[in-house]
């Protein structure tokens, strides 16, 4: 799942894709948080759609619940174990979601 993620965001040029791992954080809500950002809003709905196809087609999954989608600032693609955060560039410095989960393992992913 991490890595179908993963290459849907990479497919739509996501940038400063993150993975933190949650699985030794007591009382995470997920195994895995992925969180990336596109500089426009028009990119940050197309990475989320990237991802649901990547995930559809190499996995038959599809999220449990996804949120924020249409308004192209963020958007949540909850698919348990891993959840995907796709921000605008701007709400992603804002939320600052990478600090908020400070005990978690964090692993950078190559742009491509």
């Amino acid at each position: 799942m991490l890595e179908a993620v993963i290459e849907g965001l990479q497919e739509v040029k996501g940038h400063r894709i993150t993975v933190l791992d949650l699985r030794e954080v007591p009382h995470a809500v997920a195994a895995w948080f992925v969180v990336a950002h596109g500089t426009s809003r028009t990119q940050v709905e197309a990475l989320a759609h990237a991802v649901e196809d990547m995930t559809r087609d190499r996995l038959d999954e599809r999220p449990w619940s996804k949120q924020g989608l249409g308004n192209g600032e963020w958007a949540i693609l909850d698919y348990s174990d891993v959840v995907v955060h796709v921000f605008h560039e701007e709400a992603r410095t804002r939320y600052a979601l990478e600090e908020l989960w400070g005990d978690a393992a964090v692993q950078s992913v190559e742009e491509v």
